[in-house]
């Protein structure tokens, strides 16, 4: 896959999470510290309804341009949504679980990525 692809994708991702009311969307290129994906997006929604809205989206998004997930998981809970996609990994908590397990922090070599 090429950049301009890889930005696309994340791009649609991004917007997908954003057209459903996602809260501090981040993208991080963790490509140069792990092998089980080149991103991480990461996002917060304020209930679960919201948060399963925003994965659905992303997932319709994706699907429409011949995408299907690897995984998905935490659908039911909501508390964090987690859709691995290979290159992508999509996580979406609910703000109390986004702060207790700080991705950001964990991952926190990985380079910001600013569309």
């Amino acid at each position: 896959m090429n950049d301009k692809d890889e930005q696309e994708n994340l791009r649609l991702i991004s917007d997908a999470l954003s057209e459903k009311k996602g809260e501090d969307i981040r993208i991080l290129d963790i490509s140069a510290l792990s092998v089980i994906a080149d991103y991480f997006l990461i996002a917060s929604g304020s209930n679960p309804t919201q948060i399963q809205a925003m994965a659905d989206n992303v997932e319709e998004k994706l699907k429409d341009k011949g995408k299907r997930p690897l995984s998905i998981e935490g659908y039911a809970g909501a508390a964090w949504i987690l859709m691995d996609y290979g290159n992508y990994v999509i996580h979406i908590f609910d703000r109390e679980n986004r702060e207790f397990y700080d991705l950001e922090r964990i991952w926190k070599d990985a380079r910001p990525v600013t569309l």
